[in-house]
């Protein structure tokens, strides 16, 4: 391997591992949902995390943010976390398809592009052009699961919001705060989303949790590989891209967690979703390259 290439796989390892790990969510949470409430579920979930990050902010006595960088990161936190992810697992919990929630959610790379073009920052034609291209890719993924059973005015609004909170939250913080100490700046976000999500779970939800080896996988997997190691690698493509670049990966998310699907589910893999694969991918390309 020469000198040169090895910095150009090491760029590519971290946008591949932030796909294959955010993939796992949906997967997370169908396992997780039918255990116990979902709010209450996240509310456990951020806890761990925090457990989890404290001895390793001790033992390498990781340098903490100003106070006014910590306000930037508990608003950045408080979109990327509470809104976006209680929006998704509310909206699974009473009925959302995936399929249409994986749908909506994935408008937010085409919001993102707007919001930047609104802002007065440069989005290519080429750009728009993949944004486009990895968003009919998602259309054909999800075309073969798609149903509106289950779909209320309530799981729609929950959707939106989660829409709305990791595209506002992915732009707030690469704008206020886009670098910082990946171990207190997440323990930060993660108080900052447990102060909401644990009372709003106490106040509202009375549905029981029901413990089992299970469920103790899915937040084992959503504490280490989701709340650590997936949000890590997302606070470094933020640090160092362009919100319309690293929001465009989201599109290899649902063709991958179809995959998973299969693979685990034994879920439908038909012709279409490998096309729409191969679809978002070449948009997902076309949005990455540099002129």
């Amino acid at each position: 391997m020469s000198v040169l290439a090895a910095p150009a796989i090491r760029a590519a390892s971290i946008p591949l591992a932030f796909v294959l790990l955010w993939s796992t969510g949906f997967i997370v949470a169908r396992l997780g949902v039918p255990h116990g409430p979902p709010i209450g579920l996240l509310a456990a979930r951020f806890i761990l995390t925090l457990v989890v990050l404290t001895p390793l902010i001790l033992l390498v006595r990781a340098k903490w943010p100003t106070p006014r960088q910590m306000l930037h990161l508990a608003c950045a936190g408080l979109l990327l976390h509470a809104v976006y992810l209680s929006g998704v697992w509310y909206a699974i919990s009473i009925g959302m398809p995936s399929a249409l929630s994986a749908l909506i959610v994935n408008l937010q790379p085409i919001l993102t592009a707007v919001a930047v073009a609104s802002a007065g920052q440069a989005v290519t034609g080429r750009q728009w052009t993949g944004l486009v291209a990895g968003f009919l890719g998602v259309v054909l993924v999800v075309a073969e699961r798609f149903a509106l059973d289950g779909l209320s005015f309530a799981s729609m609004l929950a959707c939106v919001a989660a829409l709305l909170g990791i595209t506002a939250g992915t732009l707030y913080q690469k704008r206020f705060v886009p670098s910082f100490d990946l171990r207190t700046g997440s323990f930060v976000q993660y108080f900052a989303a447990t102060v909401v999500v644990l009372p709003i779970s106490l106040l509202f939800e009375d549905t029981p949790f029901h413990w089992n080896l299970e469920l103790a996988l899915a937040l084992a997997w959503a504490v280490l590989a989701l709340s650590i190691g997936a949000i890590f690698l997302l606070f470094l493509l933020i640090e160092r891209g362009e919100a319309t670049r690293v929001t465009s990966l989201l599109y290899l998310v649902p063709p991958t967690t179809a995959l998973m699907a299969w693979l685990l589910f034994d879920e439908r893999y038909g012709p279409l979703a490998a096309v729409g694969m191969m679809c978002a991918a070449l948009g997902v390309w076309l949005v990455q390259r540099r002129a």
